[in-house]
């Protein structure tokens, strides 16, 4: 059973930082693309990044430059260092991906991230 595992949430002022951490098992990590979504209260959720197995890395125009996806296939862990925060990057944080070997897609269970202005 593939399980996904967020953690690094919090309250942060604005301009302020947080990495978030999604521990992986279950699932042959390393080939795998790892994605991180978030979804804000009335709104829909949305991509923030993503990273690919070979390290191709692709994010919304809402955090280019702010937030870095990375990935440590050893500790089968992917991380969303976000960087100038604002209020509006206020949101549940959650950690995705596909298993490469049955197409299934498989969700954490969100870490919540606050920023206050």
């Amino acid at each position: 059973q593939v399980q996904l595992v967020e953690s690094g949430g919090g309250l942060v002022q604005a301009g302020g930082s947080l990495r978030l951490s999604c521990a992986a098992s279950g699932t042959i990590f390393s080939r795998n693309p790892m994605g991180w979504y978030r979804q804000a209260p009335g709104k829909q959720r949305e991509l923030v990044a993503t990273i690919t197995s070979g390290g191709s890395t692709n994010y919304a125009d809402s955090v280019k430059g702010r937030f870095t996806i990375s990935r440590d296939n050893a500790k089968n862990t992917v991380y969303l260092q976000m960087n100038s925060l604002k209020p509006e990057d206020t949101a549940v944080y959650y950690c995705n991906t596909v298993d490469v070997r049955t197409h299934r897609e498989y969700w954490g269970q969100g870490t919540q991230v606050t920023v206050s202005s």
